[in-house]
């Protein structure tokens, strides 16, 4: 399976060393928020070592799992205007060591270096396109194809080689799971027995091994997007 290398595979060893100028760095511990939703948007945030999810509420109260992120992976919200507010709320899920660059410092490093600011614009367009992605696995092929796609997406990000099978290196329970695709733990539950009576899957000490990426692939209707936007 393909390491993670975050941002390394859109910046250039100059440039990130010219991001990793302006960083100052936080440290933030399991269960901590670096961001809520309605705090401004004025940063951005570089994963030194450690883990964050993006999280969005709804007005029911249930929360929605968008993103894992991991070391290697800047994440943020950075918009043209000003005084935007952020999206979504960010939660440390193991204790982590989180670069942090302000907005105002940000811009004027991508006024004085050119090729920086068109390696930026692409970071942010493959941000865009996760995003869209993810949305399209919600709305177009039910919860069956959701899942399909998580479980995908997960085996990008944290897969290990098994025998036949990819293991998944990240435990999450059934509730975590359903958070990710706005379904409930009963149906997750559900839908898993399903695979693994079709062989697509087991279970292994708490951790998902895929067996069958094919048939998960069908279901989803994957369109083999690159590693790089089919991930965590």
């Amino acid at each position: 399976m393909a390491l993670n290398k975050g941002i390394m595979n859109f910046f250039s060893e100059e440039n990130f060393e010219r991001l990793q100028s302006i960083m100052y760095v936080k440290r933030a511990a399991k269960g901590d928020f670096l961001f809520w939703e309605g705090d401004t948007a004025d940063k951005l945030y570089y994963i030194i070592q450690g883990g964050v999810r993006i999280t969005k509420l709804s007005e029911t109260g249930k929360s929605f799992i968008l993103y894992l992120h991991q070391s290697g992976d800047l994440f943020g919200q950075i918009d043209p205007f000003q005084n935007s507010l952020q999206s979504f709320g960010a939660e440390v899920t193991e204790d982590s060591e989180i670069g942090v660059i302000q907005r105002k410092d940000l811009e004027v490093l991508l006024w004085q270096h050119g090729d920086l600011a068109i390696e930026f614009m692409k970071w942010m367009g493959l941000m865009h396109r996760m995003t869209e992605t993810k949305f399209r696995d919600l709305m177009m092929y039910g919860k069956p194809g959701a899942l399909c796609s998580l479980l995908i997406r997960l085996s990008n990000s944290y897969g290990v080689p098994q025998g036949d099978g990819i293991l998944i290196d990240y435990k999450m329970n059934n509730s975590e799971m359903a958070d990710m695709i706005g379904s409930t733990r009963e149906s997750v539950n559900r839908m898993l027995s399903d695979m693994k009576k079709e062989d697509a899957l087991e279970f292994n000490n708490g951790h998902i091994v895929i067996k069958d990426v094919t048939y998960l692939r069908d279901i989803c209707h994957c369109e083999n997007c690159p590693l790089e936007i089919c991930r965590m």
